[in-house]
């Protein structure tokens, strides 16, 4: 097979995984404290017999960008948002503490305080935060939560658990695929609860894609992946050419 044909396969490739990176970051515009997903091309040297004259893409996944989103009021009183640094601990799905900046709550049939995602919260003590049946639920911005409990005076307000608030630091975060935030190292002490982070209730954090950026990546890739294939017909073409001088000869 000629290099070069095999080059512009794979540059092909490579802007086909971008483009696939790009679309799910269009696809969670909307979503509530989504973190957009870098993709990145890197040239490579094509080693082998002679001189490594040939150079070949990679597309990478340096990371996510951790930046903040857009904060919409709802005036909904399980919407909350954090107002500057910090995330909020979550339970993963094996059980570890994760964190996000999804703060959509909702109360399971169990009374269990979740976010949008089916995530539980974890409370200081390291265990989902349970919610008694309450006639109104009042999240402070230490991120403690206060209800009045049904069937009792308006004035009788109960402290019952407080929303863990953390930060692990931006650089010691990766994102996995389900989509949450997790220690890149494992295995060490638990991080603790910050007091510095502040909550807003009634609030949410939006995506940080930027829909007009995305779309001008996403017709980019796509004029990629239009040069690489006719530089693979280009190359078809000269092989057949080469084919029937050879045949005449």
């Amino acid at each position: 097979m000629d290099r070069s044909l095999y080059i512009a396969m794979n540059g092909a490739k490579q802007t086909l995984l971008a483009q696939s990176a790009n679309a799910n970051n269009m696809a969670n515009t909307q979503t509530v404290g989504f973190k957009s997903d870098l993709e990145q091309f890197r040239a490579m040297p094509a080693f082998g017999p002679g001189y490594p004259s040939r150079v070949y893409a990679m597309t990478e996944r340096p990371g996510s960008d951790l930046s903040s989103g857009g904060i919409q009021t709802t005036g909904r009183d399980l919407d909350i948002a954090i107002n500057g640094e910090g995330w909020l601990a979550v339970q993963a799905q094996d059980g570890s503490e994760a964190y996000t900046r999804a703060g959509e709550l909702r109360i399971t049939p169990q009374r269990l305080l979740e976010n949008g995602a089916g995530r539980k919260l974890v409370g200081e003590t390291g265990l989902p935060i349970t919610i008694p049946p309450a006639q109104k639920i009042e999240i402070g911005r230490d991120g403690t939560i206060s209800i009045i409990p049904e069937g009792s005076n308006a004035t009788t307000m109960v402290l019952i658990d407080r929303i863990k608030l953390a930060n692990p630091g931006n650089g010691n975060l990766e994102k996995r695929e389900d989509g949450l935030m997790h220690r890149k190292q494992t295995g060490g002490p638990p991080v603790q609860a910050d007091a510095n982070i502040n909550l807003m209730q009634g609030a949410l954090e939006g995506s940080n894609v930027n829909a007009m950026s995305a779309m001008v990546e996403m017709i980019e890739l796509a004029r990629s992946f239009e040069l690489q294939t006719k530089v693979m017909k280009n190359v078809d073409d000269n092989a057949g050419l080469s084919a029937k001088l050879m045949q005449m000869a």
